[in-house]
This record gives C-alpha cells, sequence and structure tokens, in this order.
C-alpha cells in the first residue's frame, strides 16, 4: 500500500478538482516524486494547495500527476472528458483551465528540443505518420534530460495515443455541438460561440481555457497560474 493509499478517502468523485484530503494527499506525493525522482524540476514545481483545492498545471505537471493516479485506479481528463463534463453539467470549468494535451506540428520554430525528440518518438512508431497530431497527456511518461532546456523531456510508451487532427490546424469558431466523441476536438471550423486558437509550427499544448475556448497554440509548457487546475476521473469509489 503505498503513502497516497493510506490517505485517500472512500469515495472519490467521477470527475472533478482535486480537493479536499485527497487533494492534500496527491499534492504530498507528487512533491514527494518531484523531488526524488526529477531533482526537484522548477517545470514541476507549479502545483498548491489553497482554498481547498489544488492549484496550478502544465504539462509536465500533468504528466507527472498521472504517472501517480494510476498507481490509484486514476487518471487525469482528456479532452474528451471535459467535453462530456460540459456536456452533461458535471463539472462547472468555467473561469479555470485544463492542460490536455501536446499538439506536434513540425520539429522547428517552438520548443525545438522537445519537438525534435518526441517527432523521432512518434516517426518510430509511425514513419509515415501524418502531422499535426494530438497526444493526450494521459498517455505520456516524465523523464530527466540534461540537454533539454526544461530539464525534462515526454517518453511515449506503446500505449500512448498519437492522433491525427488537422482540425488543430483551422483556427476558428466552433459549437460545442459538433465535438468528436473520440477526441473532444471539433469536426469543423467556421461557425459558432467557441473559438480554436492554433501555430503553424513546432510544439505546443492544448488547453481547455477558462472561456472554454480550445488554445492549441500556447508554446509556454511550463508556466501555470493560479486559474488552471487539474481534473482527476475516477470510475471507481475506494473502499476502506
Amino acid at each position: 500500500m503505498t503513502q497516497t493509499e493510506k490517505k485517500l478517502p472512500a469515495f472519490i468523485p467521477q470527475v472533478g478538482f482535486m480537493e479536499g484530503d485527497f487533494g492534500e494527499a496527491f499534492l504530498k506525493e507528487y512533491n514527494e516524486r518531484a523531488r526524488a525522482d526529477y531533482n526537484g524540476n522548477s517545470s514541476l514545481n507549479v502545483l498548491s494547495y489553497r482554498d481547498g483545492v489544488v492549484k496550478g498545471s502544465n504539462p509536465f505537471a500533468v504528466v507527472l500527476a498521472n504517472q501517480i493516479l494510476r498507481q490509484e485506479g486514476l487518471r487525469t481528463a482528456t479532452q474528451a472528458d471535459l467535453e462530456k463534463a460540459l456536456r452533461t453539467c458535471a463539472l462547472n470549468l468555467s473561469g479555470f483551465y485544463e492542460d490536455t494535451g501536446l499538439v506536434l506540428r513540425s520539429e522547428d520554430n517552438h520548443n525545438t528540443y522537445l519537438a525534435k525528440d518526441l517527432m523521432n518518438q512518434v516517426k518510430r512508431r509511425n514513419k509515415k505518420q501524418k502531422l499535426p497530431v494530438m497526444i493526450p497527456l494521459t498517455g505520456l511518461e516524465l523523464k530527466t534530460d540534461s540537454n533539454s532546456p526544461h530539464g525534462l523531456t515526454f517518453n511515449l510508451p506503446e500505449s500512448a495515443e498519437v492522433i491525427y487532427a488537422p482540425i488543430l490546424n483551422k483556427p476558428g469558431n466552433f459549437n460545442s455541438e459538433d465535438i468528436d466523441a473520440i477526441t473532444g476536438l471539433p469536426k469543423q471550423t467556421g461557425k459558432g460561440n467557441r473559438n480554436l486558437y492554433t501555430r503553424d509550427s513546432g510544439l505546443s499544448g492544448l488547453y481547455l481555457a477558462s472561456n472554454l475556448n480550445l488554445n492549441s497554440g500556447d508554446v509556454s509548457l511550463a508556466s501555470s497560474d493560479v486559474n488552471s487546475r487539474i481534473v482527476v476521473v475516477s470510475e471507481i469509489n475506494k473502499q476502506n
């Protein structure tokens, strides 16, 4: 039994923020793992527990969170999970933002070192892989890399999804009713009350913004603020 397991309450919501005793126990384990396994890397030092909830997020932090949560049969939310939560009113996401994936368009211009490393892994899996691709953070792992500007790189296990997503090169408006249920991405752009933001090269993050727009163009992978949240998904009720 892990240290986190001992402190988790019996009931964990199916989808929700990291709150209460669960949030505190998770953050303690997270900080210990960040220090022990990743030398206290500053890109991971972005989470805090305030007002009864864990605040902060970036792609590196979400990947480490998943490595911890998987031990408990949990995971962080994918873009598809967030869109389902919005559709069913299961969780109020307005006013917060949530990191859900990476978008790889090319090896140049933005996050070049990480982009080249990830591109090599993608091409080893499929030499003919079309771009851009969206890679959900739930499937990735972290590894230390002293040559990386962040001191970290993303590892792509065989089980990780690599989703060809040409829509992520097509900025514009979209409707919540016109979402691909599998990917959580818009099926098309051109009309609607939500916006999709993109860029044309490099490696960027994918996140659901506080105004419920979808941003696939943010190249600042290590930044975080108090309005960001990690959403946890559970399909189990733990028993004492």
